[in-house]
């Protein structure tokens, strides 16, 4: 899938600075980002990757997800029409191997409370992610 392959160069990007990262996180129900990062100074990122015109369109949920991080982007390939991209928000262009950040989206600093919450989710989810590719069939029992 598109979406994915842009992903994965985000990830790998990201861990070049020092960020741990998940895809498909669920920081809250009913919200799903396609990459969240966890900074080395514990600041979170969100990053929405597009991989058509189509798909950015009918994206109506990505302003939901602004309260959960400090900085928001959008992850788009070379061909993809920047212009549609608001520009209040940070510009990565990705492929399937890596990725370059063209836009550093405003920092808007998490309140502590949520930043504890969230951290400890990514922790969690993190762990348990880790364990279902050691031990699958403990998630059976």
């Amino acid at each position: 899938m598109p979406g994915q392959l842009l992903a994965r160069g985000v990830c790998r990007h990201l861990l070049t600075h020092g960020f741990a990262v998940i895809e498909e996180f669920v920081p809250e129900r009913g919200l799903r980002v396609d990459v969240m990062a966890l900074g080395p100074r514990g600041e979170l990122w969100v990053v929405e990757c597009k991989s058509s015109r189509a798909d950015f369109l009918c994206d109506a949920k990505w302003q939901g997800y602004l309260p959960y991080c400090d900085r928001f982007f959008w992850a788009v390939d070379q061909d993809f029409p920047t212009d549609l991209l608001p520009g209040e928000t940070g510009l990565i262009i990705a492929d399937g191997y890596d990725a370059e950040i063209l836009r550093m989206g405003p920092e808007d600093r998490l309140a502590a409370a949520r930043r504890s919450k969230l951290t400890r989710k990514f922790a969690v989810h993190a762990a348990r992610r880790l364990q279902a590719l050691r031990d699958p069939d403990a998630l059976l029992r």
